[in-house]
């Protein structure tokens, strides 16, 4: 079966799932269905991104769009070049996935992800294809076949866009460690920390196209925690394999997610009486002690689906300014409409400067996180879910017993063949023997 879109563009293993052929189907649907001139395409560190690349570019050139190749790039840049140029994007990425995967994201000439009406659209014209009920050959032909022309000057374009957003004069003293994960952000971020003068020390930035989020980056925090209390630094910060999200480590080597940026973020704009309605979107899987300290700082919570493009829905929707997602996918609205780790790291940078409190110090302040334990049951039909009575059953009698104290998350996932159980208590251990109570019905009944 080819992949299909999920919750963030359409992921697989490259060339199997993920081919050069599906792509160049990819391309002729965009081409056809999403507005605008010419696309600009961009990609992650990947082995196979230029490979992706190509086909895709091929396929919207044989339907007459020009395409503007902006070359490695993080994706919240590719996004800002959308957005300023009005001009549809595609992204080659597989976020903090391995580098065997890949992805496509598509975005639109405002610079936000394409809707789920534009998806819909593009899924029917790639069944189509697949089934043999739409032509194989593009549109055009002689002087109507797009063009693919390099762009050199775009990712120095999105560098001045960062720096412009930050005040340098506020960064903090001390050293930052920066984790690369050997993806988009190894030549950009050390390049925007250099320009704003931060003392800094640089971790996996050297990308062969296989080593990609391997061991390192923001699912992989050891080597960076070990890195920053070995050089006393003031926080580290790791990014992704296309730096839409970051996390950071305290100098006592704590983990800082993105539930704890969001708590801190929230509290420094309603103090400053810049946070729009007092309110920030979040999702689903947020932690209930974000909400808990929010509340306590009289901050309404917005609550969305998983996934950055719900958030940003929200945001736009609600004209809210700060948004984002536990795994360190974070939006501020004036400035960027994705996630964007590098942007959020500078922020992080502007607000310790700025107060000259620690980070760690910071954190404790703005919330307490609940242990929150996550189960990932591997089923063949994660979309029988909704169906599954005695799951369900099982889930609001768990909720029951936990009452305020607690919190259940059933869902199934958007990227893997798995339902997701999140059980959150006032201790781990009890949050474990729920989460695999509900787990053990959900084996039974779906496995």
């Amino acid at each position: 079966m080819p992949p299909r879109f999920g919750t963030d563009g359409i992921r697989g293993v490259a060339n199997t799932e993920l081919t050069p052929e599906f792509a160049l189907a990819l391309g002729r649907a965009a081409a056809r269905k999403m507005a605008g001139g010419a696309f600009l395409v961009g990609r992650d560190t990947r082995l196979s991104g230029e490979m992706l690349q190509a086909g895709l570019s091929a396929g919207l050139a044989s339907e007459g769009r020009d395409v503007i190749d902006v070359g490695v790039i993080p994706t919240p840049g590719l996004a800002w070049l959308a957005g300023g140029r009005r001009l549809p994007g595609a992204m080659i990425s597989a976020s903090h996935n391995p580098f065997v995967d890949n992805g496509i994201k598509l975005f639109d000439a405002s610079g936000n992800k394409i809707s789920v009406e534009i998806e819909a659209a593009l899924q029917d014209e790639l069944d189509a294809r697949e089934e043999g009920s739409a032509g194989a050959a593009g549109s055009g032909s002689g002087a109507q076949v797009g063009r693919i022309a390099w762009d050199a000057g775009a990712v120095s374009e999105y560098v001045d866009q960062l720096v412009s957003v930050v005040e340098a004069a506020s960064m903090p003293d001390g050293e930052v460690v920066i984790d690369c994960a050997h993806g988009s952000a190894s030549r950009i971020a050390p390049l925007v920390f250099e320009r704003l003068k931060v003392r800094h020390h640089v971790m996996f930035a050297e990308p062969d196209g296989t080593n990609i989020n391997a061991g390192c980056g923001s699912t992989h925090l050891a080597s960076l925690t070990e890195e920053v209390l070995r050089r006393h630094a003031v926080l580290g910060v790791a990014f992704d394999g296309d730096a839409d999200r970051m996390l950071a480590v305290d100098h006592k080597g704590g983990m800082i997610d993105g539930d704890h940026l969001i708590a801190m973020f929230a509290a420094d704009l309603s103090q400053a009486g810049t946070l729009v309605g007092d309110t920030v979107v979040v999702t689903v899987l947020s932690n209930l002690g974000l909400r808990i300290g929010l509340k306590s700082a009289g901050i309404e919570v917005v609550e969305t689906p998983v996934g950055d493009r719900h958030v940003a829905d929200a945001l736009e929707t609600g004209g809210y300014v700060l948004g984002g997602e536990q795994s360190g996918h974070l939006i501020f609205r004036q400035h960027a409409s994705t996630g964007d780790g590098i942007l959020t790291a500078l922020k992080l940078l502007e607000l310790l400067g700025r107060t000259g409190r620690s980070l760690a110090e910071l954190a404790d302040e703005a919330m307490r996180r609940l242990p929150q334990v996550l189960v990932n049951v591997v089923v063949a039909r994660p979309d029988r879910l909704g169906d599954a009575g005695a799951v369900w059953d099982e889930a609001r009698a768990v909720e029951l017993e936990l009452g305020e104290a607690g919190r259940v998350l059933l869902r199934p996932s958007g990227t893997e063949s798995c339902v997701r159980v999140m059980v959150e208590a006032p201790t781990h251990d009890e949050a474990e023997r729920y989460a695999e109570r509900i787990a053990a019905v959900v084996r039974r009944d779906l496995g």
